[in-house]
């Protein structure tokens, strides 16, 4: 009786699975996809493993314009790749840059067999920048400068719904990598030097974009990039490799990782490097035993650009193209971006019997539940919009002027700021980002004048009665010459105040000399060209001079910070950029932002980081400075914070308990201010060597003048784990040093000490 009752619930069971279908949009992603693996051919499965660059974006003829990519691919403009998607061939593409384009191949998808959408990606990374029309937020270096998660998750989800109206349903973001070597190009791109603040903003982000309560129709997939330790390269060059010890890369560069993940982040990216000799692209311990087992991803991985290709042709690791291929899939990349011959690769290894059908359906498996998630299987139809406009814009750029107002960090101040109104007859602007639209950063298409706010348009309407004379090279910082410095410094004395805008310019497509981003990495940080004579030569004049610096790294600035009475570091603050600049300088915003990375006093102490161990200075550099010349977390405001003595509510602990720590923060000033409140601990003795503070909180205040605000932090077990001597996660006993205050450096810090034991 038993035995034919469950043969019922088997038949049952069958004719339940026979009857159900993967249109069917009551069930679950992964079921839908499971259904409609049954339908596919396993050409069709592998297509969508393969990801194509949009057809227009690197025009035939013109691929030699851009730096950032490999002109020369063979599929680039190729009139086959309609039928290539008809086929059935091509899951996805990136960088398809207009709504027409993205409306285009979704209908030329549509006429596949299945008629299974494409899925359509594109670097989003600061805003739907790469789109014209679309709100261009500050760069990810400026939002860390603002200590405000918070306001990440509002531009994710803005940025989300851009990207949608425009056909996009993914952004390869948020980018995780720790920066710590201002060589290195890509610093801009990131949330700075500091683990902690690059999980927070990276958590943030992906809740923005993706939704904390699933994907809905104003959301997208996000990409957690770059797996793993690319923001330490060998000289400071992009790609370059990467040698660490399992206890740095599981305390220093995984936790952005697994924080995204706590998340629900739907996609990963692995990292163009290799990492103790093993290229991550083909990395099966960091993909399939890392991420997927310890961590518990469970969405799809996708490669980097060709970065398949490259463990042949730049790693030397594989002797082939085609072997890169098969154990990349081996590996556990799921999705290949840009190139033929990846398909028919991964086709001969099924048929040969090397690579599993098995793994094939795993990889396409999730692509597809991915599309049924984002609503694409339901409609993928994309709206034109002839002028390029987008839902909400207006909004959405006062959102990113808010992020900018609150990542600009004021470095130095002698008095001179704020300016105030009637001040100064004659103001004088002088420097090549003045009016450049550099000032958006990296992965920016030029936008429409008008939609982008510069510094000298930010001075113009900040004082109209003023008589404003400029002088802006063009945009261009290396073509400063004898004779434009000689003119700056005429100028300069026939002015009241001098304001110098410089720094860098990682605009990928300008024409104007790009110094910084991508592949744009320096065996200096001074500023390029002759930025740093036009300077000196404009303090010359004896008139007073504000430095403002748009960049995507630090630079170093010693000269500047003896010499000029006020520094503003802007970093790369977005469309609305300069309203915000001259804001703060005429004291209508307060500053109030802090540094996410340690600005050094030269190329040659890098790497110079707050969290180093207590050796790193146990000696000193002969006839130079030691230490930095600006520490993490610094950043002045008009006002001034006094700090109370930390208060710890159990001064001792279990390896297993929690206790507070709260801190009196008075506004001693006359002006109404924000503060970033920081909480860093220090391991006194460990199994292993500890770093002399780690950051472990932080708070953004708002306190009135003259008012006091109480300001408290739970001390959990996570804060005070390390990977201890047995290559084991633990808190250890012994002494903690509890420090509060207003940046890393110990003059900024009071302290109290906790016991665990």
């Amino acid at each position: 009786m038993k035995k034919a009752f469950a043969a019922l619930l088997a038949l049952v069971a069958m004719a339940s699975c026979t009857t159900q279908s993967y249109k069917d949009s009551s069930l679950s992603p992964e079921t839908r996809a499971k259904l409609l693996l049954r339908e596919m051919t396993l050409e069709e499965k592998i297509g969508q493993m393969c990801q194509y660059v949009g057809p227009c974006y690197v025009p035939p003829g013109q691929g030699s314009a851009y730096s950032n990519i490999d002109a020369d691919d063979p599929n680039l403009g190729k009139p086959d790749m309609a039928e290539k998607i008809r086929a059935g061939r091509v899951g996805s593409f990136l960088h398809v840059l207009t709504s027409t384009e993205a409306a285009g191949l979704q209908k030329i998808a549509a006429q596949s067999r299945l008629g299974i959408p494409l899925l359509i990606g594109v670097d989003a990374i600061h805003g739907n920048a790469l789109h014209e029309g679309c709100t261009i937020y500050p760069t990810n270096l400026t939002m860390a400068s603002t200590f405000n998660p918070g306001m990440m998750e509002k531009i994710g989800a803005e940025t989300a719904d851009e990207m949608r109206q425009t056909g996009m349903c993914w952004t390869f973001a948020p980018n995780l990598d720790v920066a710590r070597d201002a060589r290195w190009g890509r610093m801009g791109e990131t949330y700075g030097e500091d683990t902690y603040l690059v999980s927070e903003m990276g958590r943030y982000l992906v809740y923005g974009l993706q939704g904390r309560d699933g994907l809905g129709e104003h959301n997208v997939l996000a990409c957690a990039k770059h797996l793993i330790g690319g923001g330490e390269p060998a000289g400071g060059l992009n790609a370059a490799p990467m040698d660490m010890s399992e206890r740095k890369l599981r305390e220093l560069y995984l936790p952005p990782f697994k924080a995204a993940v706590d998340a629900g982040v739907a996609t990963v990216m692995t990292a163009h490097n290799e990492v103790n000799g093993i290229p991550c692209h083909g990395n099966r311990w960091l993909v399939q035993d890392l991420l997927r087992g310890e961590l518990g991803f469970d969405g799809f991985v996708v490669s980097d650009w060709m970065d398949i290709e490259r463990m042949h042709s730049m790693h030397h690791w594989l002797e082939s193209e085609d072997e890169a291929f098969k154990v990349s899939v081996e590996a556990g990349i799921d999705m290949h971006m840009q190139g033929d011959k990846y398909f028919e690769s991964i086709l001969d290894g099924v048929q040969s019997g090397r690579i599993s059908e098995k793994r094939i359906d795993e990889a396409a498996g999730k692509i597809l539940a991915a599309k049924f998630a984002l609503g694409l299987f339901e409609d993928a139809e994309v709206k034109v919009r002839e002028d390029h406009s987008v839902e909400g814009a207006a909004e959405h750029r006062q959102t990113a002027l808010e992020a900018a107002r609150q990542g600009i960090v004021l470095l130095k101040n002698d008095g001179i700021l704020p300016l105030k109104e009637g001040q100064y007859r004659r103001i004088f602007v002088v420097g090549p980002d003045a009016d450049s639209q550099t000032i958006m950063g990296d992965w920016a298409a030029p936008q429409p004048e008008e939609n982008v706010i510069t510094v000298l348009k930010g001075i113009r309407s900040m004082c109209g009665d003023a008589v404003i004379e400029d002088m802006c090279f063009d945009g261009k910082i290396l073509s400063i010459d004898d004779a434009g410095i000689s003119a700056a410094r005429r100028k300069a004395s026939a002015s009241d105040l001098n304001i110098v805008v410089v720094g860098e310019n990682s605009q990928r497509y300008s024409s104007y000399g790009i110094t910084c981003g991508e592949n744009n990495d320096r065996d200096n940080l001074q500023l390029p060209g002759r930025q740093q004579e036009l300077l000196e030569a404009v303090y010359a004049s004896g008139k007073p001079t504000v430095l403002v610096l748009l960049n995507g790294r630090a630079l170093s600035l010693l000269w500047a910070s003896e010499n000029v009475p006020a520094i503003v570091e802007a970093w790369e603050p977005g469309m609305m950029g300069g309203q915000a600049v001259a804001e703060i300088l005429w004291g209508k915003v307060n500053p109030s932002g802090k540094l996410p990375v340690t600005i050094p006093y030269n190329v040659g102490q890098v790497q110079t980081v707050y969290n180093h161990k207590h050796s790193q200075y146990s000696r000193k550099f002969a006839l130079t400075h030691s230490g930095c010349l600006y520490p993490f977390g610094f950043g002045l405001s008009y006002t001034s914070f006094a700090y109370g003595e930390p208060a710890i509510a159990s001064s001792e602990i279990s390896a297993s308990g929690s206790t507070t720590v709260t801190v009196d923060v008075t506004n001693t000033g006359e002006m109404d201010g924000t503060e970033v409140v920081q909480l860093y601990i220090r391991d006194e003795y460990g199994s292993v060597t500890r770093p002399v503070k780690e950051l472990k909180g932080f708070k953004r205040v708002t306190i009135g003048a003259g008012k006091t605000e109480t300001v408290s932090f739970d001390i959990t077990p996570e804060m005070l784990q390390c990977f201890g001597a047995q290559n084991s996660w633990s808190v250890e006993p012994g002494d903690f040093t509890v420090m509060v205050g207003s940046s890393s450096a110990d003059k900024d810090l009071k302290s109290a000490l906790l016991t665990v034991r």
